[in-house]
């Protein structure tokens, strides 16, 4: 357990295992709370802080901080496979999206079971807002927070991404036929060995299992307050598919930030100096960001 200092206030963090998910709980000193929220990272080897091989940007890390320092407590947790969730007998290839999703849910229930919480919203970012929306399906929470998150079959998200990259047109084809085959529930051993991080072998039975959900789908079904965030600086993530969630659910709040990236901070659309903010680990997130979820959760 450590206890971080912030000005006049303190917030303690301790870790938790819960069927072998690490996370962090980080909640207020004061223990005045009765607010939790389960926070669910993105894609990819994205760690509970936001973090990943390739970035150091800290969002989930500082969310949580500012969400205990308003006596919102929050668990932040590495999926499956993912930094300290890694195991020795995990095998990628078994992996599927369906365990991702029952993982948040023993994360839920964990929550439920300690007494100090009393109202609790699952909040997921990027991928991990569909991750959050099925998750809260299965087990009751009191609200949801779609934070830049796709409103379509993820391989249509994934084919977009990679017609606006730089990839020649012929590779680009190759990755449509690759994603077809794959949302058909083929298995692909003929695929360009430049896109071998996005299709190699062993993650194709995630995919599959991935690209079988309709994020406007199941948020149609959810009959809990919702709030929909997404920024206008977001290169990965366009403000449409907030759009789209938000006409496809029931008693939902949409909120687009204005100079708002993939991260949560504050970014301009030029590439170079957007994907900067990536490697900035002490660089705020948005305040905008910040205060509406706040408010969101507290008004549950």
């Amino acid at each position: 357990m450590a206890v971080l200092g912030y000005g006049t206030y303190e917030i303690i963090e301790s870790q938790i295992d819960c069927n072998g998910i690490k996370g962090t709980l980080t909640v207020p000193k004061s223990n005045t709370f009765d607010h939790v929220v389960l926070i669910i990272a993105g894609s990819g080897p994205t760690n509970r802080d936001g973090n990943s091989l390739y970035t150091q940007n800290n969002s989930l890390r500082l969310l949580a901080e500012h969400l205990a320092l308003h006596n919102i407590a929050a668990l932040r947790y590495d999926k499956r496979g993912v930094a300290q969730s890694w195991a020795e007998d995990f095998c990628e290839a078994d992996l599927k999206f369906e365990t991702l999703i029952d993982d948040a849910g023993y994360l839920l229930r964990h929550l439920k079971a300690d007494k100090r919480f009393s109202k609790i919203t699952v909040l997921g970012h990027s991928e991990g807002s569909l991750i959050a929306m099925l998750a809260a399906k299965q087990e009751r929470v009191d609200s949801f927070i779609s934070v830049a998150g796709i409103s379509t079959f993820a391989n249509l998200e994934i084919e977009q991404q990679i017609l606006r990259s730089g990839m020649s047109e012929k590779l680009r084809q190759q990755g449509k036929e690759t994603l077809d085959q794959l949302s058909a529930g083929v298995l692909v051993n003929d695929y360009p060995p430049e896109l071998e991080v996005l299709f190699r072998h062993s993650v194709q039975p995630y995919l599959i299992s991935w690209f079988a959900y309709n994020p406007c789908v199941e948020i149609s079904t959810l009959a809990v307050p919702i709030l929909i965030i997404q920024g206008t600086t977001d290169a990965q993530v366009t403000v449409e598919s907030a759009e789209q969630l938000h006409q496809a659910a029931h008693n939902t709040t949409l909120s687009i930030i204005a100079g708002m990236n993939h991260i949560l901070k504050n970014a301009p659309m030029d590439s170079k100096a957007n994907i900067a903010t990536y490697q900035q680990p002490s660089l705020p997130l948005n305040q905008i960001f910040l205060a509406e979820v706040v408010t969101f959760i507290k008004s549950q």
